[in-house]
């Protein structure tokens, strides 16, 4: 009994925008994230002190999540343009997606961006939420021995501080960051259900492209990160400006995703 009266109210929360666009599943999904990392940042040092690395496990888990809610928002305000008419002015506050016209009688209107998958209301993809912060929780034990020991190799000190945050930087961006970027491709691959093929097809398709973004990106965060952040903080900041990296992995990994169904 239970089962159906679940999936029906996650159908019609799917099937609900707010303002006409924005769904308001993820609206909700991604206001309990808010609240899960406000309480995080409040107890932070508390939490740090007791227990470092369980507390980057679960800071880590938690911005993965907003990162990817942030991700699937996207894709799905994208969809939801996609399917309005074109002089579509709807401004009420919440509102159904019910009231589309049958799509499957009328492709023609489709945008030919828009995949299989895109058509009607972008539902929120749960797995692709736990697979991202199950990710961000088993990889910040990494981050947190890796930072520990760049901070020791290259100890800031009064007289000689920017130097030593280069070297960081330079050791950080040339061993971790392509590792860490093997890392999430395969795992996410794997957590798909993709086997070995997949996985040499992604790195194909995707490795290189988002390592070069990887590169605009990151040093001149890391610059900043290891010169003037507490070693505790340093990693919860990564994972903070992370946030839009993350969506970034997130849309590329999900739009190859979508590459291998149609293939």
């Amino acid at each position: 009994m239970l089962e159906p009266s679940r999936r029906s109210y996650l159908a019609w929360l799917n099937c609900t925008f707010i303002y006409g666009r924005i769904p308001l599943l993820h609206a909700i999904i991604f206001f309990i994230e808010l609240l899960m990392a406000a309480r995080l940042v409040a107890k932070f040092n508390s939490y740090y002190a007791q227990k470092p690395v369980l507390t980057t496990m679960v800071t880590n888990a938690v911005l993965g999540g907003i990162a990817d809610t942030v991700a699937q928002s996207i894709t799905a305000f994208r969809a939801r343009q996609a399917l309005l008419p074109a002089n579509d002015d709807s401004r009420s506050w919440i509102s159904s997606g019910v009231e589309l016209e049958d799509l499957n009688e009328k492709p023609a209107r489709l945008s030919p961006t828009l995949s299989p998958r895109s058509v009607g209301p972008q539902p929120f993809d749960f797995e692709r939420l736990t697979r991202f912060m199950s990710y961000g929780f088993l990889m910040a034990p990494v981050q947190f021995v890796w930072f520990g020991r760049l901070t020791k190799w290259f100890p800031l000190t009064s007289k000689s501080a920017t130097i030593p945050a280069l070297k960081r930087v330079a050791m950080d961006q040339l061993i971790f960051a392509p590792i860490g970027l093997s890392c999430f491709f395969t795992f996410m691959t794997v957590a798909e259900g993709g086997g070995r093929r997949d996985v040499i097809r992604k790195f194909k398709d995707v490795y290189l492209p988002t390592l070069r973004a990887n590169y605009i990106l990151w040093p001149a965060v890391q610059i900043l990160n290891f010169r003037v952040m507490p070693l505790q903080f340093q990693i919860p900041f990564v994972s903070t400006v992370g946030i839009a990296w993350t969506a970034y992995l997130s849309l590329t990994n999900s739009s190859e995703e979508d590459s291998f169904e149609e293939s």
